[in-house]
Formats: structure tokens, C-alpha cells, sequence
């Protein structure tokens, strides 16, 4: 008889469980986010479908307030407000029982200008890349003075005998002077995150009549891209989306200075499956329209010289976090003819959740007629073309399918504000002590 009881007991507890946890009301209080990212001054639902017995509160009512609407209607959907950065935690009790804790992130109110424009990029690298060796006669035998001493195809030569490398022709004349003297070269070299120091003596090359290396190096590189934003208060600019690379190496290029300059759309190949179109533009060195200062595998970053607007959006807007992106219509800036930007009609078909920076955070297809019928799609060139949706600027267009040039990747936003230098973190609350 006990023992069925508590048969019946455990049963009845089952049961109960069950229609608890499959209530609309456990089922939207376990929905509830740990974290909510605003910025200043936004506000946001809070949803809950026990209110009567249920109070939210706030440990930093200043940074983050809840309010429930009218006071007489307990009922009512609660709403929190950011009134400045910082971080607070939202407290769901029952009565006087905590329930969760909700942490708030109240981000600095970040606005900036979006972009579209073509851009032709300028790199010089932080020293010397290696590109290949070269194999110089040397009494009846082919060598390689660099290929002896473990220089690698890939590697930066940043130092020779102490001297920082800015310029092939430095280097002409230390490997001159050190032949000459039969002196053995220094040389300082970075190696992916290693930098490493070998030793090696040049090779007097009959052919030239000087002593070379026996390396292939290279300094610069040279491209077209779009420019996907501006952030007004500091002039800092982001572009491409991507990071650039040598293009025999694929190595990304330390940068050791560069600029973006005009750029002029003259034709475009169109994009095919299989082979991806590419847009052709002169570029006008003469028109410097800002430094470059970092690659990075979101783009390429720095300082505008002088303040530029797209003619399509000429205010500063605000920034979409990667939790405010969905699935539906967008928009793109860029350019496909001469100097004029333009907005296309685009869809996001599929969000990648990060929770750290990766570059293929979206996946977007061209829908906008005008623009499939002029470039098949995404075509080079495109990349760094910014998304913007409901208002918002959320991404950057990165990346086409080869196989399906009306598609292709874009990055979140927020990755390429970070590489900037644009604080998107709200200040650490101080510790107790």
C-alpha cells in the first residue's frame, strides 16, 4: 500500500514536471538570453508571461532601467532602457527567490558613415618579402645564398647588418658593400609569429657584375577594393573586408605604409560559374584619400586625409550588432561604372552565429536585377562593399562563390569596428574591494 503510494506520488511528480517544463511560461523564462548587447540610450523588451509574481530588477539602475509601463497593469511587458555605457545585471526573482541573472552590456552610441566608394590601395611591407630563389653562377655551380642560409619563401627580411629595411635599393647597397668586403650579412627576418636572425654571404654574380642574395623579394602591392566605412569623430576608415596577401606567397603583408587613392570603375567582367568577374578601374595616385596602417583578415585600416560621402547615405548611421542581423532583405553600396555609388538590392540567406571574430559571418545573394545583369553577381573589386539592413549598417561583402557568382560571404560589422580601433566594449564595472 506505501509502495504505491509513493508510485503514485512519483507518477503525479512526473506528470507535474512535465506540463511545467512544456508551459509556454518555463519555455519562454529558459529562452531568456544570458547576455543582451545594447547601445546608449536604446531600449528593448524584456518578455515574461508570469508577471504577476515575477520582478526584475537592476544592480546599476543608472546604467540599465526597467520599466513596466503602467504602474496599475502588472501584466504589462516590461521594457529595459541603456541610458549610458557600462555593464548591470538584471535580477529575475519570484518574490524574494532569484531566478537568473541577466548580464547587460550598454555599448558606446556608435554611428558612422557608410561607404561604397572604389578605392585603389597602396601597400608598402614592413621590410622585404621573399618570393622565390634565384640561383647564381658560382664557379661552374648554381647556388642560392639564401636558400643556404634557410631563407624561405614567405619570410620578411625586416633587418640587414642592424639597418631597418625600407626600400629594395637599401639593399642593393649593404649586400654591395658586404660582398665587397667579404663581410658576412646579418640579416633579421620575421617568420609567420617568429622572427629569426641568420647568417649569409652574398654571391658575386658575373652576369650583373655585383653580389647578390640569391633571392626574389618584393615590397609593394597594388589593388582595387570598396571603402565600407567612415567613423566620423576620429576619420578612421575600414575597407575590403578581407585581408590582403602577396600574390605569389599568399602570405598577408606587414604593412609598413600605404594609401588608399581614387579610383575610377572603367569596365567589368562579368562574373560566370566557375569564374568569378572582376571590376577594372584606373586608379589616381596623385588624389591621396587616406594612409593605410593595418591588414588585418578583416581589411585594411587607417585614417582618412580628408572627409568623403558616397552621395547615397550622407549621415552618419548606426551599427547593427551580429544578434540584430536576420534572414531577408539588405542592401549593398558600391560602384559599377566611373565614380558613382550606388545601392543593389541583396538577401541574407544565412546567419553564422560568433561568438569571436571569424570572417565568414553572413551569406548573402544578389537579387537586384540591374546589378546581375551588369556583373553576373559579386565580381573583385566588390569586396568591402557594406550591408546595410533596417537601417543599419551590419557587414562588409567579403568573399563570392566561385560556383555561383550571385552569391558570397560578408563579414559582421562589428570585427571590422574592432580592427579599427572603434571601442565597441563598455567600461569594466570597478571591482568591490
Amino acid at each position: 500500500m506505501f509502495q504505491n503510494r509513493k508510485k503514485l506520488v512519483g507518477l503525479c511528480l512526473i506528470v507535474f514536471t512535465l506540463l511545467l517544463v512544456s508551459s509556454p511560461p518555463f519555455q519562454q523564462f529558459a529562452s531568456l538570453p544570458n547576455e543582451i548587447r545594447l547601445f546608449e540610450g536604446m531600449s528593448s523588451p524584456f518578455s515574461l508571461t508570469f508577471p504577476t509574481v515575477a520582478d526584475v530588477e537592476s544592480d546599476h539602475p543608472d546604467i540599465v532601467g526597467v520599466a513596466t509601463g503602467e504602474p496599475e497593469n502588472v501584466s504589462a511587458e516590461r521594457t529595459i532602457h541603456a541610458f549610458k555605457a557600462g555593464q548591470a545585471e538584471l535580477m529575475v526573482k519570484l518574490g524574494q527567490i532569484p531566478l537568473k541573472k541577466v548580464k547587460v552590456d550598454v555599448l558606446p552610441d556608435v554611428k558612422v558613415y557608410p561607404g561604397g566608394q572604389s578605392i585603389g590601395v597602396k601597400l608598402n611591407a614592413a621590410g622585404a618579402l621573399v618570393v622565390g630563389h634565384h640561383f647564381i653562377e658560382d664557379h661552374q655551380e648554381k647556388v642560392s645564398p639564401g636558400e643556404k642560409a634557410d631563407i624561405q619563401v614567405g619570410d620578411m627580411i625586416v633587418e640587414m647588418n642592424d639597418v631597418k629595411i625600407k626600400n629594395l635599393d637599401q639593399i642593393g647597397k649593404i649586400v654591395d658593400e658586404a660582398g665587397e668586403n667579404g663581410d658576412t650579412l646579418d640579416i633579421k627576418l620575421v617568420r609567420g609569429k617568429e622572427t629569426k636572425h641568420v647568417s649569409l654571404e652574398p654571391v658575386y654574380d658575373k652576369k650583373e657584375e655585383r653580389y647578390r642574395l640569391g633571392l626574389y623579394i618584393r615590397n609593394s602591392a597594388a589593388g582595387v577594393g570598396t571603402l565600407t566605412f567612415i567613423h566620423p569623430e576620429s576619420q578612421a576608415y575600414g575597407a575590403l573586408g578581407h585581408v590582403i596577401s602577396d600574390v605569389d606567397t599568399q602570405k598577408p603583408i606587414i604593412v609598413g605604409d600605404g594609401k588608399i587613392v581614387d579610383s575610377n570603375v572603367s569596365s567589368i567582367e562579368k562574373g560566370t560559374r566557375g569564374a568569378p568577374g572582376e571590376k577594372f578601374s584606373s586608379l589616381d595616385e596623385s588624389k591621396t584619400l587616406g594612409k593605410v596602417t593595418k591588414n588585418t583578415p578583416f581589411g585594411i585600416f587607417g585614417h582618412m586625409e580628408k572627409p568623403v560621402k558616397n552621395g547615397v547615405i550622407d549621415e552618419p548611421i548606426p551599427i547593427g550588432l551580429s544578434e540584430d542581423v536576420r534572414e531577408g532583405p539588405a542592401e549593398i553600396l558600391t560602384v559599377v561604372n566611373g565614380q558613382k555609388v550606388e545601392k543593389f538590392a541583396i538577401e541574407v540567406v544565412d546567419i553564422v552565429e560568433q561568438k569571436f571574430p571569424a570572417t565568414k559571418g553572413l551569406v548573402i545573394k544578389v537579387t537586384d536585377e540591374r546589378l546581375l545583369k551588369e556583373t553576373g553577381g559579386i565580381v573583385q573589386g566588390m569586396s568591402g562593399s557594406p550591408i546595410i539592413q533596417d537601417g543599419k549598417l551590419i557587414g562588409a561583402v567579403t568573399h563570392v562563390f566561385v560556383n555561383d557568382p550571385t552569391s558570397g560571404y560578408g563579414c559582421f560589422i562589428e570585427w571590422m569596428l574592432q580592427d579599427a580601433d572603434i571601442p565597441l566594449q563598455p567600461e569594466q564595472k570597478p571591482k568591490a574591494s
